[in-house]
């Protein structure tokens, strides 16, 4: 079904504009209910078309606007002239030559709930454009190929607005004569589309520094908070110039203008926005230190600081032809900043890290009704295509094409891309292309992974031959059907591989027999222990293997697929141990828990006992204590796969409850066969100084926490309760990290003094809202059907309020998200309960309600009950009149 009004937009219907704007004027009287906002666009008429008129009108995007005036070349139009909505403004007939058109709106940015286009929130102006809120500020072409040159004039009262920031650089600025108000003028001399606009003026703090650049530039640099947060904007800071040093000697990008600012506001829907030169974030992303921030939050600000100034070059400089190609953008753009992750700290930890992200939301995302191309073809409300699959399959996609090419192939591609691309709106085939042609390789069927859905099962069989000294595999790829119901060609899928002899070491080999197709950049890859799967199916043999060997197989876990192989338990123990790649060492464990936590699933299902293999637990024990990894891997190797995706592998007629009992069992059987030799491994550990971020530091932490979990989980499991460590922990930690850590395990595992520590967390941190964010998570984390009772508590309580999107997102998305248990009860309360908070936030933000809605993209994995009780919740949303675009593209979608 579709509801009215919610038209499709597709790929194949682009076409350019009529008309050009080259520059844009823009002059804001600030005013909290009042501002008027005059715009002055260059126009001129491209070269039309064939199948265009010879004198079309001048039709321009609005979004609730309210028309004050409007001019052409200085002259008041007639009201025949032109035709003004609150959405559409159109010229009827516009002058041959170029002319300028001025066009004065009055917008209420205090009243802007939605946080698009330009909004007023805690006393500061804030913008936020992308995809589609620059619509909300004046008429414009609205849409990422219209470039022009912004020059931006702001006017406020000098009280309340002592700053007033917007894209490029600072040319002037004063005070108004004869009043309290003042001004300042910015120009970016770097064309841009309106999505990229940005403006924000209050009362700020801020702290500055400085950078050289490569070429000796010196750039200014400058943070801007709210006033006595300044202090934890430093590790931002330094994550900022860090990341300026890695762009260029990486990836050859200098900076391009004289300023870089970032501005912390606390309402804010996304994470954070890449606008030319100033930076908006979402203030989790910046304010850290160890009173207020975990060693999580300090990754994640280095993350996002990256990633928004990577943004620079591959979203700004260069950026998308459309909406369709926002991977283009923001895919390489998230490959860019995990590679910068990468170096900073862990490349194993952080690889890990991505690919359990991945699991837990992109292959959910490609496995139900949500299911779309990388790049997609069609959309009702583009901003719900901001997904994991444009972000972190996108990235994915980049990694493979690197790997296909080589380090060296692949930066002659992106220098290819910089070079011919600066200062354009360009398409997947653009960038692609260019790799082509760097390179000299055929990149046709390796592209299909833009365009085909769906996460691709790879199966691998494999024999040995002692005599003939022969190691034979057997491959294969399917696609699975989407919701597109499109027909699916294979696809080339890289995997690194190796074959671990008996010693642990990889063996060589003398030749290789295969396909003909394998052609010269197949027996290329191969030396680079790199197997192109290009066909449905493809046997190998390598010749000259003298000693049996296990294959190790998606190494680094280089393409994004299910991989099903016929490797026995033995074999994946021995990987486990012995495997020199540090990714499938955790992934053969990991898979060891799977199955065992899978086989254990269907006997509670079926009324029986779980039992489980003690070399399991030992394996476990062994990789904690093995000191040849650092102890952040050794904590992620500890972790059991969560019940999300254990659901997502059973795939059918699910039961959260016994997901979660089985997965409970197994870590009580662990922690009681090795939970002692756990503990002691942590403890081993060099004692920690005073607190640091650094990455093995957290490393050490983590691991602590992991020995606590198995600790607590073998006492569970004979009736004790092992929470004295913990409690303690909490009372006597001397940073955020160890704190919430510790009433995390006191909340989820229902120890006693659980609800002491939250009145004392609560109490310490009830003037923070950042933290009080986790407070709010931590309690809609608590496993049982017993805590929803406690989510629709804390919505009433005062902290909590539904204007504010990290509020609701910690709160009601960590719920609907994050906890299969509580969420999906067997009565489906938890269902409605989300349902109603949708169409509730609905009215106010309906960006925020539609991300609230993706929760129930799963719900067609669920036993009959549970799934009638989704349904039903979800088509009574549905059927709601007042629904907008953005949530009821979600609920149909979901709904199919």
């Amino acid at each position: 079904m579709q509801r009215e009004g919610a038209a499709v937009v597709r790929l194949e219907d682009y076409r350019p504009t009529d008309y050009a704007i080259d520059t844009v004027d823009l002059d804001f009287r600030l005013d909290p209910t009042a501002t008027q906002v005059t715009a002055s666009l260059a126009v001129r008429r491209r070269e039309p078309s064939p199948t265009q008129a010879e004198n079309p009108p001048l039709i321009l995007d609005g979004d609730g606007l309210k028309l004050k005036q409007v001019f052409v070349d200085g002259r008041t139009l007639s009201a025949d002239e032109y035709e003004a909505t609150p959405n559409r403004f159109t010229l009827h007939t516009p002058p041959h030559e170029p002319f300028t058109l001025k066009i004065v709106t009055e917008i209420d940015p205090e009243n802007n709930t939605a946080l698009m286009g330009l909004y007023r929130s805690s006393g500061v102006y804030t913008t936020q454009c992308e995809a589609e809120g620059f619509r909300r500020i004046t008429y414009f072409y609205d849409r990422p190929d219209v470039l022009a040159v912004y020059t931006v004039r702001m006017e406020a009262p000098r009280a309340g607005t002592p700053v007033m920031l917007s894209n490029g650089n600072l040319i002037q600025s004063g005070p108004v004569d004869g009043s309290d108000r003042h001004y300042a003028v910015w120009h970016d001399p770097f064309p841009k589309p309106s999505y990229l606009f940005a403006l924000v003026a209050g009362d700020l703090g801020s702290i500055h520094d400085e950078f050289v650049t490569a070429s000796g530039r010196r750039v200014r640099l400058g943070i801007f908070c709210e006033h006595g947060k300044e202090e934890r904007c430093r590790y931002a800071m330094d994550a900022l110039k860090r990341s300026m040093r890695w762009d260029e000697e990486v990836f050859g990008r200098e900076y391009d203008l004289d300023v870089f600012n970032i501005v912390a506001v606390s309402d804010f829907n996304m994470g954070a926005m890449e606008n030319k030169g100033l930076n908006v974030f979402n203030d989790k992303y910046v304010l850290v230190d160890a009173e207020t921030g975990t060693d999580m939050d300090y990754a994640h600000v280095e993350g996002v600081i990256a990633h928004e100034y990577f943004h620079n070059w591959t979203g700004d400089r260069i950026t998308c032809r459309d909406w369709f190609q926002l991977c283009l953008k923001e895919g390489l753009t998230v490959f860019r900043d995990q590679e910068f992750s990468s170096d900073m700290r862990s490349r194993p930890v952080k690889r890990i890290s991505d690919v359990i992200g991945l699991r837990q939301a992109q292959f959910p995302e490609d496995a139900g009704p949500l299911a779309h191309p990388v790049r997609p073809t069609a959309y009702r409300e583009i901003n719900n295509f901001y997904t994991a699959t444009v972000y972190e399959k996108g990235a994915e996609i980049c990694r493979m094409l690197k790997l296909v090419l080589g380090d060296e192939g692949f930066r002659a591609g992106m220098d290819l891309y910089f070079e011919r691309h600066d200062g354009g709106a360009v398409t997947i085939e653009d960038f692609i292309e260019c790799f082509a042609e760097a390179t000299g390789r055929d990149l046709t069927q390796f592209s299909l992974w833009y365009h085909q859905a769906g996460t691709p099962k790879v199966t691998l069989s494999h024999t040995y031959d002692e005599k003939a000294e022969t190691l034979s595999l057997s491959l294969a790829q399917e696609l699975p059907r989407t919701p597109d119901n499109k027909p699916k060609e294979p696809q080339l899928i890289p995997l690194s591989f190796g074959l671990v002899g008996p010693d642990g070491q990889d063996l060589s080999w003398e030749d290789v027999d295969g396909p003909a197709a394998l052609g010269e950049a197949g027996k290329d890859a191969l030396g680079r222990g790199l197997i192109l799967l290009s066909d449905k199916e493809m046997n190998l043999t390598f010749r000259g293997v003298r000693a049996e060997a296990v294959p190790s197989v998606l190494r680094g876990f280089s393409a994004p697929v299910h991989l099903e192989a016929d490797l026995t338990d033995d074999d994946l123990f021995f990987l486990a141990r012995q495997d020199t790649d540090a990714f499938n060492r955790w992934e053969a464990l990991q898979s060891l828990a799977r199955r065992a936590i899978l086989s254990g699933y269907q006997t509670l299902a079926s009324g029986g006992a779980a039992s489980f293999d003690p070399r399991l637990a030992a394996a476990f024990a062994e990789l904690a204590e093995n000191t040849d990894f650092d102890p952040a891997f050794r904590a992620l190797a500890l972790a059991l796969p969560s019940e999300n995706e254990i659901a997502q592998l059973i795939a059918k007629d699910v039961d959260p409850d016994i997901v979660y009992e089985t997965r409970q069992a197994l870590a009580g059987f662990i922690g009681e066969k090795s939970a002692e030799r756990i503990v002691e491994a942590a403890k081993r550990e060099p004692a920690m100084p005073a607190y640091s971020p650094d990455a093995d530091n957290a490393g050490r932490r983590a691991l602590t926490f992991a020995a606590w979990r198995y600790q607590i989980a073998a006492g569970k499991a004979r009736g004790q309760d092992e929470g004295t460590q913990v409690r303690r922990s909490f009372e006597t930690a001397t940073n955020l990290t160890e704190r919430l850590a510790a009433l995390r395990l006191l909340v989820h595992e229902n120890l006693t003094g659980s609800s002491a520590a939250l009145d004392a967390f609560f109490e310490r941190y009830s003037d923070n809202p950042l933290v009080l964010d986790k407070w709010f998570a931590v309690q809609a984390m608590q496993p049982g059907h017993e805590t929803l009772k406690k989510v629709e508590a804390l919505t009433q309580n005062p902290a909590f309020s539904w204007k504010t999107p990290n509020r609701v997102y910690s709160l009601v998305r960590t719920f609907g998200a994050g906890n299969p248990t509580a969420f999906n009860r067997p009565d489906g309360a938890g269902y409605h309960f989300l349902a109603n908070a949708i169409a509730d936030l609905d009215k106010s933000n309906p960006s925020v309600a539609s991300r609230l809605a993706t929760c129930f993209r799963s719900y067609r994995l669920l036993e009959p009950g549970r799934r009638t009780h989704a349904e039903a919740a979800l088509r009574a949303l549905a059927d709601r009149p007042d629904l907008s675009t953005d949530v009821a593209d979600i609920v149909i979608r979901t709904l199919g």
